[in-house]
């Protein structure tokens, strides 16, 4: 096999070190970590993804996220869980090809879907393949906090959960603190948003909650956990979505007019614990001007879809062509997508 070559000065190229199989249709990459870059590898924060490079005949290439099942306190290589799905080109490709050995073209973790403390009580809400994201945040704070957390973790059988015996050994290492609830649909039905209010109340007022899985499932569960009077802040969802662009591709930076300059808003952009003031053209977005001041500003998809580059505006007012990495309650707190918003006022501040 010959050796791959990255597409952008972002990507590394991984070594798979181990599949293993979870499930019938459920299996984890395990990759090496690379001697370059490794960093990234190794302090990325629970909850977050690796964006996949996958061959294709049709365009050459599609971008697949994929959620880090490992957490960096308790794993020593980084570790990807992937569940079949019928039409899904890129689930597919990589359960059947996927082996020892194999080289794949990764981005840096990446995503916004990770708790900013361990230190406080948490309700993790995950049902089929979403547990991945949730089963890194769980190791993490039973690894690096005295937290109690909550485990609800709906399936269709016995046989389709996903970590079970890992899950298991985590609740009798942890009895004291987790609780960890199974639902399985062929003994119980779907899981209703009544029974899921009644379930998540007792937490409402100590918890803060982080969701991941299928479309109705989190529609039942935002709606159980509104009913239960969960603050929306303390409410945080993964979204899935599939990425149409090419992410693996540097940027390319096209000159300002004129035009463009003397009409810009100025931005003050809180990154790292550093301010740095920009002028904001009308019609570039806030990762284009970031990259182009020679700024780290994250992204991954460009598209609106990841969630990478959310960050929180504090004054000022933007629009976003494609807002589909946020739900309602992130907009309300004040969230946008810097790969997608383009100023509408004069100044602005932002907070990554």
């Amino acid at each position: 096999m010959s050796d791959l070559t990255p597409h952008g000065s972002r990507s590394v190229i991984l070594t798979v070190a181990e599949v293993i199989d979870e499930t019938a249709d459920a299996k984890s990459i395990v990759f090496d970590v690379p001697g370059t870059n490794a960093e990234a590898f190794t302090s990325y924060r629970p909850g977050q993804f690796l964006t996949l490079r996958i061959p294709s005949e049709q365009t050459g290439s599609v971008a697949r996220c994929y959620s880090l099942a490992s957490a960096p306190s308790t794993d020593d290589r980084p570790k990807v869980t992937v569940k079949r799905t019928a039409a899904g080109y890129g689930s597919n490709w990589v359960c059947d090809n996927l082996v020892g050995g194999t080289q794949v073209e990764v981005l840096p973790p990446s995503g916004v879907f990770t708790p900013k403390s361990l230190d406080v009580p948490l309700l993790l809400i995950a049902a089929g393949s979403g547990v991945t994201p949730v089963m890194s945040i769980l190791k993490a704070t039973l690894a690096q906090s005295d937290s109690p957390v909550v485990f609800f973790y709906a399936n269709r059988r016995a046989d389709d959960v996903i970590f079970a015996a890992e899950l298991r050994d985590l609740q009798q290492a942890h009895a004291d603190r987790l609780t960890l609830i199974h639902w399985l649909e062929n003994l119980q039905g779907l899981p209703s948003a009544p029974t899921l209010a009644t379930l998540f109340a007792p937490f409402a007022a100590t918890h803060t909650a982080y969701m991941c899985g299928p479309g109705p499932f989190m529609d039942a569960v935002h709606k159980g956990l509104t009913d239960a009077d969960f603050p929306h802040q303390n409410v945080h969802t993964e979204v899935y979505n599939s990425l149409s662009g090419d992410p693996f591709v540097d940027v390319v930076h096209e000159e300002v007019s004129e035009a463009e300059a003397a009409d810009a808003a100025t931005v003050e952009v809180e990154l790292d614990g550093e301010t740095h003031t920009l002028s904001w053209p009308r019609k570039r977005t806030l990762v284009d001007i970031m990259l182009a001041a020679g700024l780290d500003a994250p992204y991954s998809c460009q598209e609106g879809e990841c969630g990478s580059c959310a960050c929180t505006l504090t004054e000022g007012t933007v629009e976003m062509e494609n807002d589909g990495a946020l739900d309602p309650e992130d907009i309300a707190d004040g969230y946008i997508l810097g790969c997608q918003a383009r100023p509408t006022s004069d100044a602005l501040k932002i907070e990554f």
